[in-house]
């Protein structure tokens, strides 16, 4: 006995370590068989990690898996995926794997999916994704010799899949997500019997309406398979949309020469309640049903019997009925009751474009307010036709107090429809409105809607619309937001076509505004930073891209930033995200303004081009309270009088919509009226002061100042322009940037009769033309910033100038009168002076001597007759006097 179990257990370690050491000599022989299959089957690109062969996990039979395999199309879908899986496993006996390259192919028993992904796609062309299958010219008998493996399934399982199909041409989606199917049966002979089990999530969209939206469906289908006629029927089953059971029978069959499948299929639900019908809504739409009390009967049944093929679908007649039903939610207070449906699905021809839908009836009831509605849906596949009436009251509370929808904001207001209309798709799509037929009214009053995208609730006391066969009056409009309040009213030509799909909102509309707050139109949004922190940041105000429409507006008061503007009226055209305003008048700031210009969000950052003219603008209240002025000529803040000018501005706007000072390019030409400098110093004037004594700058004369600016890179640029204190002339230029930096000129030509009685004694007594016509230029360097202002300037080299000046005047005076003239003219400055103490500066005192020796020195030539001894006098004399002068100036300052 002993020896028997040592022999079997010899036996079983070495039937052990050879189901353990075999796969890695078979392994090889089955990745290349693969590798042949793929390569001989499919025109794709494939590729996977690796091929695995074990006895263990499917014992007696062997099992082959594929690890990651990945199926991506050539041309015309180039790079993109039509398989992707976690592992796909075949299980096969094993004496298959012993066959020779001669024998016939492997005979898979068994497939199992897991974590597949697959997308069908149908492009615009007609042209498919999935057609990857290689064309053979060889023969049957050629085919089947060399084919890897055939197939004989009997059991088989898709487990957390994904099935996608698109068809581009048709805009219709299907999508199978959760997948989860699994079949088994008995095949034997000719006939066999499968029974299958399904669970997953479906949507369908077509022509961007979702038909179904995530319905979890469940079908567990006991199918008898007529393996010989190729005929499948169906039996005992049973499947679940939603929580509606359906039961269903029938067969399909596929035909002969890929001439598609003959279908017939009846299916109904086997209960009449009306819970069946709140029971299609998905849960997350419909709530709990738990406790949900319902009334009256709701019916669905149908048949499907026809061929579908490339040419035709199999006819259709489905029902949809539902008589005088209610249901009420227990935690909810309204009941939905009157409930009617009635609806058709049909297509008698075979014909694809020839199914409708005839929605007959919807009506419902919630407390006194009654609802009715109906529609007819023909040609559904290509240029979908809608004809649909509506007639009825409803209060918009009352929808989430009779029904548990989930809104993020309240509704209130009542509305209320009496209308029909009727259309195609491709009517709405390109505004062909003749074929858009409508009449009847629609109203909401004292309804109220909220939203994260705006600042405040907008409260609409009265909307008023009727509908005409190719336009929609809106006849009033009153609403109220914040601090504003708006009533308009206008045209709409498009607004079914904004409902039902992407065209934007055209209209024309009359606006008017007691008030007009900007702020109430833009919104604030808070961001977490970081687990303990958040920021919050003005979000940039975007115009709606849906907009297209002319508003010509009539405000009273609109309010931006800090401003107030008065009688505002103009037009604005809002169009691709750019709002474009022409003829725009305000009164501000005492005067008058117009505007015409452009602002866009279509980009990230909100860009503006402007045009703006002011015209006896008050230029204290103009300066102070608005900031861009503030920026461009912040010296105009002491300045006290009427501003006229015209401006020319683009650049960008920051998140609360201003302007963004470093973007801003243009130019400005501006003229002051009757204008002077108020009492208040800044300290750019205080420096001016005390840095050039001889000008009393509240006394500067600024009437009819005109200049131009130009604007560029953070800079102003202003043009050089003339002002006058008394007869004296002052030229002005530089520039400052938006950060207050500050470099400008100011030449001062100041006459040198202004400059002490020494200067005025000596001018007398020269009695010339010219000596009483000479000016020193005297610049002012204005550097540093606004706040913190330098001045630096060149008195040093105006008395230089005036020293040159006086001395070539005189000199000409003496040649001309003579050696004795000379003496006596001299002598009489010397003694006039005898008295005076030169206290002129050294700097000043070595320019006056420079100056003279370079004079007295170039005329040597020319003085022949004239001894060195009266030279000397003469400069003695000059400088006698001048000193005198300079001494008296630091004394006296003009008045």
């Amino acid at each position: 006995m002993k020896k028997v179990l040592k022999i079997a257990g010899i036996t079983a370690l070495t039937l052990i370590i050879l189901l353990i050491a075999l796969p890695f000599v078979f392994q090889g022989k089955i990745q290349g068989m693969v590798k042949q299959f793929i390569n001989e089957n499919l025109n794709a690109n494939v590729e996977f990690s690796d091929v695995s062969l074990s006895f263990i996990r499917s014992f007696p039979e062997a099992q082959v898996n594929i690890n990651d395999l990945v199926i991506t199309n050539f041309e015309p879908f180039k790079d993109e995926t039509l398989l992707s899986t976690k592992s796909i496993a075949f299980t096969v006996s094993i004496p298959e794997l012993f066959k020779t390259a001669s024998e016939e192919a492997i005979v898979v028993n068994s497939i199992y999916i897991d974590e597949a992904l697959v997308t069908l796609k149908t492009n615009a062309a007609g042209v498919t994704n999935y057609d990857i299958t290689k064309t053979d010219t060889n023969t049957t008998e050629t085919t089947s010799e060399s084919s890897s493996f055939a197939f004989s399934i009997e059991d088989y399982s898709i487990d957390n899949s994904t099935f996608n199909y698109i068809d581009e041409g048709s805009k219709m989606s299907f999508h199978l997500t959760a997948l989860n199917h699994n079949g088994s049966g008995t095949f034997s002979g000719d006939t066999s019997e499968l029974d299958t089990n399904t669970e997953a999530n479906v949507s369908f969209m077509m022509d961007s309406t979702n038909y179904l939206d995530n319905h979890a469906i469940k079908l567990g289908a006991l199918i008898d398979l007529d393996l010989a006629n190729s005929k499948y029927t169906f039996k005992e089953n049973k499947g679940y949309i939603n929580k509606l059971p359906i039961e269903f029978d029938g067969f399909v069959r596929l035909l002969d020469d890929d001439k598609g499948q003959e279908i017939d299929i009846t299916f109904k639900n086997p209960e009449s309640d009306f819970k069946n019908f709140l029971a299609l809504i998905p849960e997350s739409y419909s709530g709990s049903l738990d406790g949900v009390e319902t009334s009256g009967d709701f019916k669905i049944n149908g048949i499907i019997k026809g061929i579908n093929s490339d040419e035709t679908i199999p006819t259709l007649d489905i029902n949809i009925v539902s008589n005088n039903a209610s249901f009420k939610y227990p935690d909810l207070p309204k009941r939905v009751e009157n409930i009617v449906i009635n609806t058709t699905i049909k297509n008698t021809t075979g014909i694809l474009d020839d199914t409708y839908v005839d929605l007959n009836t919807l009506n419902f009831k919630i407390d006194n307010d009654v609802f009715k509605s109906s529609a007819s849906i023909k040609n559904i596949t290509k240029n979908m036709f809608i004809n649909a009436n509506l007639d009825g009251v409803l209060n918009l509370a009352n929808i989430s107090q009779a029904y548990p929808v989930t809104l993020e904001n309240e509704l209130t207001g009542i509305l209320k429809a009496k209308l029909s209309t009727s259309f195609d798709m491709n009517a709405i799509e390109t505004n062909a409105f003749e074929r858009i037929k409508s009449s009847g009214s629609a109203s909401v009053t004292n309804f109220v809607f909220s939203s994260d995208d705006m600042a405040n609730p907008i409260e609409i006391s009265e909307a008023n619309l009727t509908f005409n066969p190719t336009t929609v009056a809106l006849n009033q409009f009153k609403a109220k937001t914040g601090e504003s309040d708006l009533n308009a009213s206008g045209t709409i030509t498009n607004l079914l076509g904004f409902l039902l799909s992407d065209t934007a909102l055209k209209g024309n509309f009359d606006l008017n505004s007691n008030v007009f707050k900007v702020s109430d139109f833009m919104s604030e949004s808070e961001t977490a930073s970081t687990e303990n922190q958040s920021t919050s940041a003005s979000e940039s105000l975007k115009i709606p891209a849906f907009l297209d429409c002319t508003i010509n507006a009539n405000a009273k008061t609109v309010v931006y930033d800090n401003l107030n503007l008065t009688s505002v009226t103009g037009t604005l055209l809002i169009k691709d995200q750019t709002a474009t305003l022409s003829n725009v008048t305000s009164s501000l700031f005492d005067g008058a303004l117009t505007v015409s210009g452009d602002v866009s969000t279509k980009t990230e950052i909100p860009t503006f081009n402007f045009s703006l003219g002011a015209n006896n603008f008050d230029i204290s209240k103009s300066f102070q309270g608005l900031e861009l002025l503030q920026n461009i000529a912040p010296i105009a803040k002491i300045l006290q009088g009427k501003l006229n000018t015209s401006m020319n501005l683009s650049g960008s706007l920051d998140k609360e919509f201003l302007p963004n000072l470093s973007t801003i390019s243009g130019n400005a030409l501006a003229e002051l009226l009757t204008t002077n400098l108020s009492e208040s110093k800044t300290g750019l004037m205080s420096k001016l002061e005390s840095s050039i004594d001889f000008i009393d700058f509240s006394k500067l004369d600024l009437k009819d100042l005109k200049t131009t600016l130009e604007f560029a890179n953070g800079q102003v640029s202003v043009k050089p322009f003339d002002i006058k204190y008394k007869d004296i002339a002052i030229t002005v230029s530089g520039a400052h940037g938006f950060d207050k930096t500050l470099n400008y000129n100011a030449v001062f030509n100041v006459p040198a009769k202004y400059l002490g009685n020494e200067v005025t004694n000596l001018l007398s007594k020269i009695d010339s033309e010219d000596a009483n016509n000479i000016t020193i230029p005297v610049t002012a360097n204005i550097g540093g910033s606004y706040t913190s202002p330098t001045v630096k300037t060149d008195l040093t080299s105006g008395v230089t100038n005036l020293t040159k000046q006086l001395v070539e005047i005189e000199k000409q005076k003496l040649l001309n009168k003579g050696k004795d003239k000379v003496s006596d003219l001299i002598g009489g400055i010397i003694s006039g002076n005898k008295t005076k103490t030169d206290s002129t500066k050294a700097t000043q005192t070595d320019a006056i001597k420079d100056a003279l020796g370079g004079i007295i020195s170039g005329n040597k030539t020319q003085t022949d007759t004239t001894k060195t001894t009266q030279k000397t006098n003469t400069t003695d004399a000059v400088k006698n006097v001048l000193g005198g002068f300079l001494k008296k100036k630091t004394q006296d300052t003009v008045q």
